[in-house]
């Protein structure tokens, strides 16, 4: 290429930077190629016809390029001609707007005549429309009058189209003014058109006492309640109507029917059943007001599921509304009822008919209501705060009753007592009364009807049961010991005292056995601690008399202990074996735990008194022959006590006369340097015994002297004894005579 052809071809390089980049391209395409088909010598025969086909193909293309870019060239041509013929027409367009804006600047002040021709126009089209209506403003007055007419003959749909077309009249009219800001004409309008306020007052007052007798008049008549709904509905798509379009509200809009029928059925519900005159609060009363609720509400709701349901519109769900009120409507009685003092049984029939009546197949859960009616959405008919107030309610009621009928109860027990006949005796001859029978009986009913409500009433009363068995049981100990003073001042009254005693024995075994049946759950029957503990401490002071009236016919005898005449044979505890045994025939009227404790106590007290008479310091020993009758009569009457009560039945494991053979065994001991280890022996079996017991019985041996004495006392405070639990004591009980101050003058005063 020569330097002018370079020169040449710069320029176009520069630019068509895209023609020689694709152009090089094409050229290293086609030594690529070339170089793939021509590798081998052979294959340069076929140069010739490949040269043709390239060069045909070559041709092609070009005149495809050819027609295309000639095909652009004549749209851009077809192009450029559109342009100037447009360019020609905007600048004619222009020219004429600018003539026919001159021509408007000339012709302005004519148009300044047409103000005054449209007001003519605006006020014809006015009075146009007020010619129209004239003849309609001028028969309003005899539209009410025709209208008032309508509504006396009970003619309601006529009269209330009448009554719509005045109120559109005279709402067109109001808006007009409106629109124009004339609000000064508005009053003159109302004023006219005051007749409405009457047939509006007039037709309202009607539909209200249709919607009053509504659950009458669909049974009877349902005409006129179906015109009475169709007329609430008509003003409540006038109502939606006005709201919605809030341009102009007319005076008295909304009317609001719909919710006033809903406020007219409710209160007729309401009124009908639950604003009745104060009832009786005690007796049949109240039952027979809950029936008359019962009996009128299902049937009430019966009609309007199968009646008035079909004579209003699906939306007013007028079974769930009346449903929903006759609901609150009774909580709100419910809870009126229950501000009156109610007694018992009151409550109980308000507690059992809102729990279980209401829900029952008899009320609510009829099946002519189900399944439309379900007051389980509507919550509970009485809260649990109610229910829980007013089970403490009933329970205190309860607990008044309970304890007027055990104190009558407790009366006439008492009264009992002093009868001139034994108490009644069981097939097994065990003496008795009615009395755990009736008290049981009586807390058991309350419990049981306490179950009919709900578990928390039933345990409330259950506690409540045992609260008042345990202080009856107080109030009963007490009236105990009240005959027992009266006993001790005249042994003869009561007459039969100890049978009576015996009876209360075996009246509390009763209700110790019949205590756990009263528990509402069967698993667990435990008898709390603190009524055990009543029923131990009754048992405990009927014991007690008992155990003093024997002490009074043993006594006499225990004086004879220990004398010279005792020792040479006397018969005294043979007198003690025949009052015992007679005691023992009368305890066996009791029942076998009870009878048990009385021997065994029996057992106890006349050691006690044995080992009491002995220790009294009314004898002392002479010398060995006395010491040895002391032993031998110890021996008799322990003996003699022991086959006693071994023959009634006390088993020798469970008797204390072993401490009159071990007290036996010290004063039979012939050498006293020896007591130390006897003692020893004698303070281990009875940590209970003192130094002034092991005192007095030296003293009644005759033959210790002071420094044996200091030796055993010494002895007995090295050793101190600890007493272990379940011990039963036996010297504790046992006082020792106070020995007189030698350097006392007198019995009198001191010096």
């Amino acid at each position: 290429m020569s330097a002018e052809d370079e020169r040449a071809a710069s320029p176009r390089d520069e630019e068509w930077p895209e023609a020689e980049k694709a152009e090089k391209l094409a050229r290293g395409a086609a030594l690529k190629w070339a170089s793939g088909v021509f590798y081998r010598p052979e294959k340069l025969e076929g140069l010739g016809h490949y040269r043709s086909r390239e060069t045909q193909r070559n041709s092609s293309i070009q005149s495809r390029l050819k027609s295309t870019v000639q095909s652009y060239l004549e749209g851009v041509s077809a192009g450029l001609e559109q342009l100037r013929s447009a360019a020609h027409e905007v600048q004619s367009v222009c020219q004429d707007l600018g003539a026919a804006r001159w021509a408007l600047l000339d012709s302005a002040d004519q148009f300044q005549g047409l103000q005054h021709m449209r007001a003519l126009m605006e006020e014809h089209v006015q009075l146009a429309s007020v010619v129209q209506v004239l003849p309609q403003l001028f028969s309003v007055h005899e539209v009410f009058s025709h209208t008032l007419q309508l509504l006396h003959g009970q003619h309601l749909l006529e009269a209330h189209v009448e009554l719509m077309m005045m109120e559109h009249l005279r709402d067109d009219i109001l808006s007009q003014l409106h629109l124009r800001g004339l609000s000064g004409a508005q009053a003159t309008v109302l004023s006219y058109f005051g007749g409405l306020q009457q047939i509006n007052e007039s037709l309202a007052k009607q539909l209200w006492d249709i919607v009053g007798s509504s659950l009458r008049l669909v049974r009877e008549d349902p005409v006129l309640f179906v015109t009475a709904v169709r007329i609430i509905e008509r003003e409540e798509k006038i109502d939606d109507t006005l709201l919605l379009e809030a341009t102009f509200l007319p005076p008295g809009r909304p009317k609001g029917w719909r919710q006033k029928f809903y406020h007219v059925l409710q209160n007729t519900i309401t009124g009908a059943h639950f604003h009745t005159a104060r009832m009786d609060a005690e007796g049949s009363g109240l039952a027979k007001h809950l029936a008359a609720l019962q009996k009128d509400i299902v049937s009430e709701l019966c009609v309007v599921k199968d009646l008035m349901v079909q004579c209003v519109p699906a939306h007013y769900n007028i079974l769930s509304v009346c449903t929903a009120t006759y609901h609150q409507a009774l909580t709100s009685h419910l809870q009126e009822i229950l501000w009156e003092d109610l007694d018992k049984q009151g409550l109980f029939l308000l507690l059992e008919w809102a729990l279980h009546v209401y829900h029952s197949p008899e009320m609510m859960g009829h099946p002519d209501l189900l399944p439309e009616v379900d007051v389980s959405t509507l919550g509970p008919l009485m809260s649990p705060e109610l229910v829980d107030q007013t089970e403490r309610r009933y329970v205190v009621k309860v607990k008044a009753s309970v304890l007027e009928w055990m104190q009558r109860t407790l009366d006439v027990e008492f009264k009992e007592w002093f009868r001139e006949e034994e108490p009644e005796t069981d097939h097994q001859g065990f003496f008795q009364s009615a009395l755990p029978i009736i008290v049981m009986q009586m807390l058991n009913e309350n419990i049981q009807v306490a179950s009919l409500i709900t578990d928390s009433l039933q345990q409330k009363v259950y506690n409540m049961a045992l609260e008042e068995l345990e202080a009856f049981l107080g109030r009963l100990r007490e009236a105990l010991v009240q005959c027992g003073k009266e006993h001790q001042k005249d042994r003869t009254v009561p007459k039969y005292y100890v049978s009576y005693l015996l009876a209360m024995l075996n009246n509390n075994l009763a209700l110790s056995n019949s205590v756990s049946s009263l528990h509402p759950n069967t698993a667990h029957r435990e008898v709390p601690a603190s009524l055990q503990a009543a029923l131990d401490r009754m048992q405990k002071k009927a014991c007690q008399l008992l155990l003093e009236e024997l002490l009074l016919d043993l006594q006499p005898l225990c004086l004879q202990l220990p004398s010279r005449k005792w020792l040479s044979g006397s018969q005294v505890v043979s007198s003690m074996c025949e009052v015992i045994d007679k005691y023992a025939k009368d305890f066996s009227r009791v029942r076998k735990p009870v009878f048990t404790l009385l021997l065994t106590e029996t057992e106890l007290l006349v050691v006690s008194q044995y080992l009491r008479a002995l220790m009294q310091k009314k004898m002392v020993c002479k010398n060995r022959e006395e010491r040895r009758q002391l032993c031998d009569r110890m021996l008799q009457d322990a003996t003699q006590l022991r086959e006693l009560f071994c023959g009634l039945g006390l088993d020798r494991s469970q008797q204390s006369l072993e401490a009159v053979f071990a007290l036996r065994e010290l004063i039979c001991l012939k050498d006293p340097a020896l007591l130390s280890l006897e003692v020893l022996g004698f303070l281990a079996k009875y940590p209970d015994v003192s130094d002034e017991h092991i005192s007095t019985l030296l003293d009644l041996r005759g033959d210790v002297s002071k420094e044996v004495r200091h030796v055993v006392l010494e002895m007995m405070a090295q050793h101190p004894q600890v007493v272990p639990e379940g011990y039963r004591p036996i010297f504790s009980t046992i006082l020792v005579p106070v020995p007189e101050l030698p350097f006392c003058l007198r019995k009198g005063k001191c010096a």
